[in-house]
């Protein structure tokens, strides 16, 4: 089983609104609401692509009821652990300039994290662990980093999704798949990176530091996928952009999607360029039949 964990999830909420004025009243033109978070995406995702997960993480009053009867009407399995404060709801304004507007989210309390790594600790060699996203302030920095423990104790492969620091500390680990984006990975080594050339030097560290594999996305610039067995560059397929939100978790989705079914690397990561470009040509997450329709026009250019 795949396993998805989103520490602080929210409820999305999408307005949009015409003429924003500022200290006015404002009416929308149209509303919708989404259970939000990296590592929902990605069970979404994979439940897209005929895989099943379970999805994990920290709920509470009814906006926690909201996300895990969304989840469990499209037959996601849910293994949330309730917390006494609500979870958050973040605004989304689409107007003239998108703005958006996060909450900080519940409190999570010592005997809450206690209860999250005894769910991981069941978990066995042959699940994976997806950490995705950040994590929030009522939880000590070195979260990931227990949890991942708990993985390696295991022998259980995982994931992460997650930024600077968190990302760093996770590396010894060896996590299974990393996928930072060109600016999260300049931000690791203090640098910019904006063309896949660029990434190759600095995933190699990555494999080098822990990691086994590794992708990160340029967005209509491609993608990179490193690993101790081969490099590729992967030229993304031509298309309207019309959401950006879960482009990167569709493609830690796709890429395991493919995995799991085929266990080639190569295919795999081609899987996943189609799936984060179908969620980018898209205003909701990809569709199967999307991703199976790009797979083709992904092309991909192996270095040695």
């Amino acid at each position: 089983m795949i396993y998805t964990l989103t520490i602080n999830p929210s409820v999305d909420y999408i307005v949009q609104v015409e003429h924003f004025q500022l200290g006015k009243l404002n009416r929308t033109k149209s509303e919708a609401k989404f259970p939000g978070g990296k590592g929902i995406n990605v069970s979404r995702v994979l439940k897209q692509l005929d895989i099943p997960s379970k999805a994990l993480g920290f709920v509470g009053g009814f906006t926690g009821t909201y996300i895990k009867q969304f989840l469990e009407n499209e037959n996601i399995l849910t293994g949330f652990i309730r917390v006494k404060e609500d979870t958050r709801i973040n605004i989304k304004l689409k107007t003239g300039q998108e703005t958006e507007i996060n909450a900080n989210g519940p409190s999570i309390s010592e005997g809450d994290f206690n209860a999250l790594k005894k769910q991981i600790k069941q978990l066995k060699t042959n699940d994976i662990l997806v950490l995705a996203g950040s994590i929030p302030g009522s939880l000590p920095k070195t979260t990931y980093v227990e949890l991942v423990e708990i993985c390696k104790a295991n022998g259980t492969p995982f994931v992460v999704d997650a930024e600077g620091e968190l990302l760093k500390k996770v590396l010894p680990y060896q996590p299974f798949l990393i996928k930072p984006n060109h600016y999260e990975l300049g931000q690791i080594f203090k640098t910019n990176i904006s063309i896949p050339e660029e990434v190759i030097p600095y995933g190699k560290k990555l494999i080098e530091m822990g990691a086994q594999n590794v992708i990160v996305s340029l967005a209509d610039k491609g993608a990179v996928f490193i690993s101790e067995d081969f490099t590729c560059l992967a030229k993304v397929p031509k298309g309207e952009v019309k959401n950006s939100v879960g482009a990167g978790d569709s493609m830690v989705a796709g890429f395991l999607a493919a995995f799991e079914k085929t266990k080639n690397k190569e295919t795999a990561f081609r899987y996943s360029v189609a799936s984060g470009s179908a969620t980018a040509f898209s205003l909701e997450l990809c569709t199967k039949e999307k991703v199976e329709e790009l797979f083709h026009q992904v092309e991909l250019i192996k270095i040695l």
